[in-house]
């Protein structure tokens, strides 16, 4: 069985401006290349879980989020980041469906389509929705990323020490 790193997008992989769906509106988390090259390194697969509900609202099409989706990807192949996959959701929440956070969905078809330790994976996220689908999906470890006054690249590089164990 493989060990993963679940991390939502908005708001730990890049700044969360809202409904980010434009290049040139999606802002790297300062720190996240490294982080995720650290973790990349010490055997975890990289999975991105994101709820998209902006596509389930009308504000951006599947086609906008699957262009800004592949620009991303290649920014992290240019640093030799590999992401195995990314799931997302796009329905709202009055859907309810089984795939949006805090429904665990998405990350119990990681752990099925890649024969994903729970155990010895992580859930990082900036939601309390985040750490409820990890725990749902029996993800032993979640990582809430919080900020409050705390420069949140910092709270990266803090977390890469934390989940090697350092």
């Amino acid at each position: 069985m493989k060990k993963a790193i679940f991390l939502d997008r908005d708001g730990v992989i890049n700044v969360d401006k809202g409904y980010v769906y434009k290049i040139d509106d999606f802002e790297f988390m300062k720190g996240i290349f490294d982080a995720l090259l650290a973790l990349q390194k010490a055997g975890y697969l990289l999975i991105i879980v994101t709820n998209q509900s902006g596509i389930g609202r009308g504000y951006f099409s599947e086609k906008a989020y699957k262009k800004l989706t592949d620009w991303m990807l290649g920014e992290f192949k240019k640093k030799d980041i590999f992401i195995s996959k990314v799931y997302h959701c796009p329905h709202t929440p009055e859907e309810k469906c089984k795939c949006r956070k805090p429904m665990p969905g998405m990350l119990l078809r990681a752990i099925d389509e890649f024969n994903i330790d729970s155990n010895s994976s992580w859930m990082i996220g900036d939601k309390r929705s985040d750490m409820e689908a990890g725990k749902r999906a029996g993800v032993k470890k979640c990582l809430l990323v919080e900020h409050d006054g705390v420069e949140k690249s910092q709270l990266l590089f803090d977390i890469i020490p934390l989940v090697l164990g350092k």
